[in-house]
């Protein structure tokens, strides 16, 4: 049976049609080319000949014209639209015309890299002249490394890399620096929250770099659709770009259906786990050796689906069925971007580590599981099926959370709407001090001079008074520490260093993966349950002082989720704003977190089997946080009502708050007080979940009208009587919790009307 027959099975199928909340068949799309610019050198007409290709896409001509004007350009058009040639020919064109012509390419993550650097390949093999093109990343033999510094016409490597390794020895880097024509920076809707705030940093200090060799590099982005691609690349590099948003590349008819999960405790509000749901759709799919990937959201997630994908596939299906997640160690993840390419794997579970436009071969199904946090995000997951011609599938199946089930009942939302913008923060202090001992330490600060900010003369003086940077006597800035700062900033996020998963049960010990830090309170505490490609390791001993968690593997028919307790402390309001009896603030909070105790969760059933405490020090995060205070006489009711319904608030809030600020629901932290100690009454905050905070708290303190009304038809829209997961959270027995969570709403939304 091919996917043509199944959707028609699915399609008269009505208990598989009673689940569907929209059913949408994007038609085929015809291509929009142009002619090859007369001035494209013969040898590129004939390597393009060469691989069957005899025009452009439209928009391929038009990013063209646009670089050949010397413009910096981003090109936010959808996935498989051919985005790689707009940047390979104006580079290829001039390394061709100047032998000394260099470029840079930086991808988000290593795979990426590689699979681009095929591509490069691929199209430079049918070229006349030697193009050197060499991936400078962590992988790289250090024999090799000389030589890519001296001869290669383009560069491909990753920010991190970038950061480390080549802007802090600019100078073995002369010939690449001095000949600088081109950076291009792919998939940059990536670079958006902590990780874009740094990347932005780094793009600074590479510009400084380059204009001190004396070179102006264009700029060439590219993005998934988002809603303001040119501000973002604007953001990221400092000068206006043009954009480059209209696709003239051919589409396969698609099919994208909303699923919805059966309800199985119409009482509670209860619905069958969006995982087991996903299960049985994917089962099915692979019984009939369809192609098809599966995103799921969470590292767990992940490997107890791909798990249950294995054990419901025939024996000889079965080792062509792979988990795909960050933590993999660098051979294992080639070995499955590989057989992907070459349509060795059938079936693929990820994080949305392969969302990105890495060529997965022709998937012809896509699975989300669980709104990835962006309308954006989503569609570049959907966008992963049809790379090829032909029909292709789109599956998003909703959780229980609040966010998904307003999205399938709005599929607008999901469908037609614009995707969100994506926001950076690059002067966020602690990222901004961070590049800026960076870049003292790359090269000496001049009087006057601007590293993005206006204040950075005062920035750098700071630096001064911490002994960190020495000013002689003409001005400048010189750095005087003893390290490089480079090796201790991570620009995956805010936080410092990562934890090393150490299996002790070989001889010798073997490093199976890693995880940052502040997750391996949750996810490596002692006795915790990890998993890694379906296979179970429980961890024996967690060593966060040299960075190590030691595990074991085991048989186990459970997994562990792990609970933090959480004391907020404000330590300065920066905003306030009174309307009537209700007051809301934005500033600087401390957050203090201690691992408590985890549960035991029964694999199958996913029943709670037990639990255990954890024993581990507080962490403390100091952030950007937005809070209400009510009036208690307001809503009188004793404080367990006080704390239920405030817990309810703050449960459809940080699903609200996801939905505007295009972040992950974990990206964003909610915490209550029933007596505030610092305002004597009962508050809700919302806090950034990286340090110095990256301006979400900001932005929900200026759209809060809009995140209540939203919140507000969460609750409302949801069927439910008392409240549940999809709306305020999981209701106490013989508590009424969603009429309380609704009055404390409205009457929000009536202050933000009387604003209004």
């Amino acid at each position: 049976m091919n996917l043509e027959q199944l959707l028609d099975e699915w399609r008269r199928d009505a208990q598989f049609l009673r689940q569907v909340t929209s059913w949408r068949v994007v038609p085929a799309r015809i291509g929009r080319y142009a002619d090859f610019p007369s001035e494209l050198h013969p040898e590129l007409c004939a390597s393009l000949a060469a691989r069957g290709i005899e025009r452009l896409y439209a928009h391929q001509r038009e990013a063209w014209d646009l670089i050949q004007a010397g413009r910096d350009v981003v090109i936010a058009t959808p996935t498989a639209s051919g985005k790689t040639l707009c940047y390979n020919l104006p580079v290829l064109q001039a390394i061709l015309r100047d032998e000394s012509a260099r470029a840079l390419y930086v991808f988000p993550t290593k795979a990426l890299a590689q699979d681009q650097v095929a591509e490069l390949n691929d199209l430079v093999r049918h070229l006349k002249t030697s193009v050197r093109t060499f991936t400078y990343d962590g992988d790289t033999p250090v024999h090799a490394r000389q030589k890519i510094r001296e001869a290669g016409h383009i560069v491909v490597t990753n920010p991190d890399m970038l950061h480390a390794a080549i802007l802090p020895h600019h100078t073995k880097w002369l010939r690449l620096f001095r000949n600088l024509r081109y950076v291009v920076i792919d998939e940059a809707h990536i670079y958006r929250g902590v990780f874009g705030s740094h990347v932005a940093n780094v793009i600074r200090r590479l510009l400084r770099i380059a204009s001190f060799y004396g070179a102006r590099p264009q700029m060439v982005f590219c993005s998934a659709t988002i809603a303001n691609p040119g501000e973002l690349a604007s953001r990221l590099c400092g000068r206006e770009t043009a954009v480059v948003s209209e696709s003239g590349a051919p589409e396969g008819e698609k099919h994208v259906i909303l699923y919805n999960p059966p309800v199985v405790n119409p009482a509670l509000g209860l619905r069958q786990s969006a995982i087991t749901a996903a299960r049985r759709l994917g089962s099915r799919l692979l019984q009939h050796e369809i192609p098809t990937i599966l995103f799921a959201r969470t590292r767990n997630q992940v490997e107890i689906l791909a798990s249950y994908l294995r054990r419901d596939a025939r024996e000889l299906l079965r080792p062509r069925i792979v988990s795909y997640r960050g933590g993999y160690l660098p051979n294992e993840r080639r070995a499955i971007e590989r057989g992907l390419r070459e349509g060795q794997i059938l079936g693929m579970v990820s994080t949305n580590a392969l969302e990105l436009g890495v060529d997965i071969g022709s998937l012809e199904v896509a699975i989300t599981v669980g709104y990835p946090g962006s309308v954006a995000s989503t569609r570049q997951q959907m966008g992963r099926a049809g790379r090829r011609k032909g029909t292709s599938a789109a599956i998003f199946v909703a959780t229980s959370s609040a966010l998904d089930q307003w999205m399938v009942r709005h599929p607008e939302a999901l469908l037609d709407a614009s995707p969100e913008a994506a926001r950076i923060y690059p002067d966020n202090l602690l990222i901004l001090m961070d590049h800026l001992k960076c870049a003292a330490y790359e090269l000496p600060f001049n009087p006057g001079e601007r590293f993005g900010v206006e204040t950075t003369g005062e920035l750098l003086d700071y630096l001064v008074d911490m002994r960190v940077l020495h000013r002689a006597q003409d001005g400048r800035y010189y750095y005087m520490a003893d390290d490089m700062p480079a090796h201790a900033v991570s620009l995956r996020s805010a936080a410092q260093e990562n934890v090393v998963i150490v299996n002790h049960a070989e001889h010798p010990p073997v490093v199976i993966g890693e995880m940052d830090r502040f997750s391996a309170l949750t996810m490596l505490h002692e006795e915790a349950i990890y998993l890694h490609q379906s296979q179970m390791y429980q961890v024996e001993k967690l060593d966060l002082d040299n960075g190590k968690a030691f595990v074991r593997p085991v048989a186990c028919d459970y997994y562990t989720d792990a609970e933090l307790s959480v004391h907020l402390q404000v330590l300065e309001e920066n905003d306030r704003a009174e309307a009537g009896s209700l007051c809301h603030y934005t500033g600087d909070v401390a957050v203090h977190a201690t691992p408590t105790l985890f549960k035991k969760i029964k694999l199958e059933t996913h029943e709670n089997v037990g639990w255990g405490k954890i024993y581990l020090p507080e962490a403390e995060l100091h952030t950007v946080g937005y809070w209400i205070t009510f009036d208690r006489s307001g809503f009188p009711a004793s404080d367990d009502a006080w704390e239920a319904a405030l817990k309810g608030l703050g449960h459809v809030l940080k699903h609200a708050v996801a939905l505007h600020a295009m972040c992950a629901a974990s990206d964003v932290h909610v915490a209550v007080e029933v007596r505030d100690p610092q305002y004597a009454r009962p508050s809700v905050y919302v806090y950034d979940a990286y340090p110095g905070g990256v301006g979400i708290a900001e932005r929900v303190y200026r759209d809060r009208d809009q995140i209540f009304a939203t919140a507000f038809d969460m609750v409302q829209g949801c069927p439910c009587e008392v409240g549940c997961p999809s709306c305020v959270g999981p209701a106490v027995e013989g508590e009424n919790l969603k009429p309380w969570v609704a009055e404390l709403l409205s009457s929000l939304c009536a202050a933000g009307a009387g604003r209004a």
